[in-house]
């Protein structure tokens, strides 16, 4: 059997769970919750089933490349799809506590199930247009689950996020449309090839462009970041922890690999593009995070600085630098998820996010305090742990960019150095004002989350541990094909037209 006709598994399990969720939870309302965890447990273990597998193409309906849709499952989809289904099984386990002091349960849970099938797609799709429906089913999904609560932050935060949304998809939308009426197709492999024969004229940079500030929104990227530090500290956590650790990532992040590294070539122009866009975002982002007080902000603004840091990396352009990219895009998706689940967590137990309010909480959260300062410990690059090696990676990339670069390389690397300390400073911060020190008389009372809770973070938190103690390993198994798929244009190409 072809292992490409279970691909569309990827997007029909979790589509078809988020129009069944609504009916089920008129029978009993605790089924929304248990289908959500069956349906990302199953994509979990599909998902690994894949590993190590060779790339497989689906076509739909039995129209070949380039005339009909396609699914593609290589090492790029795969890495991406791993980490999408294993922090949205752990966010959904999460969610069975968390969520039971909301209302509308099911309305949540078939939400979370679009959004994953939404970001699923977007990852497993070979062709341009269809990118764009997954991408805007998962962000449509995300806009109401920002507004979830309903309050006024939360509605303002969401409308926000919808209209700079909306603006980045037009920008995309635009762009796929320019890039269509040059190449007469959609298929991103074919599109590729097309492109490789007509070579990158005005026109192709221009689209580039329109692309950049597309996905730069989508990925958050400095100056396209207005709508982030609104939006995650809105959502209920399990979300905020979604669109940090995933969204951003699956919307941004991969369509911009996917694209400039696989379909269109715009040669140095792009590289140096996303140096500068990733300097500047890991360190206005640092630096914006120092000043936070709220906890969910402060790790928004975290979240800018790291994917600065991921940007950076591939805008070196080497080997290296591509695998320290990877390697950060995985710990980020773990560590970030799990800071915005203790941050959850805190806020469930303590009514507030408010770093000045509290205090203390080792002595009565043990497990949430512990996976929190794992969770700090890994994104300040502390040895052991799995943030300490993606970034000493990209440090030494940059010092051995020198040699396309220049001297400037070095002061790059100094400033990711810098950036990794000021990082350290407000994670101390963090962790001083909320898990030491005496705690309030108003919070003597509070206790641990509950079990499905702490367990999500107990398990993001060995994971942070297990990427830095076996990080050989995690880098030729789950990194190593990714970059292979980014570093051979023509591959990707030859496996997905291979059928013409």
């Amino acid at each position: 059997m072809n292992s490409g006709n279970l691909l569309p598994l990827f997007i029909a399990v979790p589509l078809g769970a988020g129009f069944l969720i609504p009916l089920a939870v008129r029978l009993k309302n605790w089924l929304g919750g248990f289908l959500a965890l069956v349906t990302t447990g199953f994509l979990l273990v599909f998902s690994f089933s894949r590993l190590g597998a060779d790339t497989a193409v689906y076509t739909m309906g039995g129209w070949r490349p380039p005339f009909g849709i396609n699914l593609v499952g290589d090492g790029l989809s795969g890495f991406f799809q791993i980490m999408i289904n294993v922090v949205a099984f752990l966010v959904t386990l999460y969610s069975v506590g968390y969520m039971k002091r909301y209302t509308a349960q099911g309305k949540y849970y078939s939400l979370l199930m679009l959004m994953t099938a939404g970001m699923n797609g977007v990852v497993a799709t070979g062709d341009l247009f269809n990118m764009y429906v997954f991408l805007e089913i998962s962000a449509i999904s995300s806009y109401a689950l920002v507004a979830f609560g309903i309050e006024h932050e939360e509605l303002e935060a969401s409308f926000k996020y919808l209209v700079l949304g909306s603006v980045a998809s037009s920008f995309i939308l635009f762009g796929i449309a320019l890039l269509y009426s040059i190449t007469g197709t959609l298929n991103m492999a074919d599109i590729a090839r097309v492109l490789d024969t007509q070579g990158s004229g005005l026109m192709v940079k221009f689209i580039a462009a329109l692309f950049i500030m597309g996905f730069g929104v989508k990925a958050s990227l400095i100056p396209f970041h207005a709508w982030l530090p609104d939006a995650h500290p809105s959502a209920p956590a399990p979300i905020s922890a979604m669109l940090s650790g995933l969204l951003i990532k699956a919307l941004g992040v991969y369509c911009i690999l996917r694209i400039f590294f696989n379909i269109i070539d715009i040669g140095n122009s792009f590289s140096n593009v996303l140096i500068i866009l990733g300097v500047v975002s890991m360190t206005g982002g640092a630096l914006l995070a120092i000043g936070q007080w709220d906890f969910k902000r402060m790790l928004a603004y975290s979240s800018i600085s790291q994917i600065g840091y991921i940007m950076f990396a591939f805008g070196l352009g080497t080997p290296l630098g591509m695998i320290g990219g990877l390697f950060h895009l995985l710990n980020h998706a773990f560590f970030k998820s799990l800071l915005f689940l203790c941050s959850g967590a805190v806020e469930y137990s303590t009514g507030t996010r408010d770093l000045r309010e509290l205090g203390g909480l080792w002595k009565k959260m043990p497990v949430t305090s512990a996976a929190c300062s794992i969770g700090a410990l890994s994104i300040s690059g502390i040895p052991p742990f799995g943030g300490f090696f993606s970034k000493i990676i990209i440090i030494i990339a940059a010092v051995d960019a020198a040699g396309k670069l220049g001297p400037i390389a070095y002061f790059l690397a100094a400033v990711t150095v810098i950036v990794s300390f000021l990082t350290l400073v407000y994670f101390v911060k963090l962790q001083k004002m909320a898990l030491f020190g005496s705690i309030p008389e108003k919070l003597t009372h509070i206790r641990e989350v509950p079990v499905s809770m702490w367990s999500a973070l107990v398990i993001l938190a060995v994971c942070c541990i297990a990427f830095g103690i076996a990080c050989p390993w995690f880098i030729s198994v789950f990194v190593e094909p990714a970059r292979e798929i980014l570093s051979d244009k023509s591959a990707y190409i030859m496996k997905v037209l291979e059928f013409m």
